[in-house]
């Protein structure tokens, strides 16, 4: 245990319970007022502002910056709204979701009974996408676990009281495809650089390292690859958006995995240039560099 970690504890404990008793809206403002404050600390600035720069070279820097205040106004949201997941995923019809678009896609993987793979990013607060479909079918998420456990704790109290299961990320893979063959849905994130592990697929303009997993298991479950986004309106409440699965014309290719995970970069790709202050820009998305081509001889 890191010496900090007691206290990054208290701080935590100490932030949920207030933001509980602020009530959700109250609490909304004050997670952007601490998102706002992280960026005039310069928390991760550098990387943000380096990713917003060579995703979108046509936008001036003082765009850039205005959009990455918001990002940042954003992410204190979210932050906020973890204390009360299970409060929100609960919560009555209309009252925090606004609006749920695609439920039918949804609804035609459960009758099939084969599960179904529930894809998103780092975009907006995907965690209460999932577990507000979790009135529709069991839903479980595959979760990377954080340095300070007690924290990491707090948050799967949240989870479980949610209703949501979790599985973990580096041991869970025989968990997760016994929950498809019991027609559960698992949810995922499919954005985060996958070293040399992953394969390299466009993503806004740049080759990017993405994790094979979601499209591996779809090809070899036949659960439907479902990407979901979430967006944020002026009132606070959430709009959920559910596209329709992902489809190969071919999935017996020797390529099926790559292009499938292509498919799934690219609809997130679209999300993100329509509505960039949701996407997690303080991620080192691009670190690992493709291998370099031969040399022409």
């Amino acid at each position: 245990m890191k010496a900090s970690e007691p206290l990054e504890t208290a701080l935590a404990a100490g932030m949920f319970a207030g933001l509980r008793a602020a009530g959700w809206r109250r609490s909304l403002a004050i997670g952007g007022a601490i998102g706002a404050l992280a960026h005039r600390l310069g928390l991760r600035r550098r990387v943000a502002e380096a990713n917003l720069a060579a995703a979108f070279p046509e936008r001036s820097a003082a765009e850039c910056d205005a959009l990455l205040i918001e990002h940042y106004r954003e992410l204190g949201r979210v932050g906020a709204e973890y204390a009360r997941l299970a409060e929100l995923a609960r919560a009555p019809e209309g009252a925090v979701v606004a609006e749920a678009r695609g439920l039918e896609h949804l609804e035609r993987a459960r009758r099939r009974g084969r599960g179904a793979i529930l894809l998103s990013g780092h975009y907006g607060n995907f965690e209460l996408l999932g577990a507000w479909l979790g009135r529709f079918n069991p839903v479980d998420f595959v979760v990377q676990t954080i340095r300070n456990r007690q924290v990491e704790a707090m948050i799967s109290r949240q989870r479980t009281a949610a209703g949501v299961g979790e599985l973990s990320a580096a041991t869970g893979l025989r968990r997760v495809y016994e929950g498809l063959k019991t027609n559960r849905w698992v949810a995922m994130l499919g954005d985060q650089d996958a070293g040399r592990h992953g394969c390299f697929v466009p993503f806004l303009g740049r080759p990017a390292s993405t994790a094979i997993g979601p499209a591996r298991l779809a090809l070899a479950t036949g659960a439907a690859l479902i990407p979901g986004f979430v967006t944020r309106r002026d009132d606070g409440r959430l709009v959920l958006e559910v596209e329709p699965a992902l489809e190969l014309d071919d999935p017996r290719r020797d390529d099926a995995v790559e292009r499938l995970t292509a498919l799934h970069v690219a609809r997130l790709e679209r999300h993100v240039r329509a509505a960039p202050r949701y996407w997690f820009w303080l991620h080192r998305r691009w670190k690992t560099a493709p291998p370099a081509a031969p040399a022409m001889r």
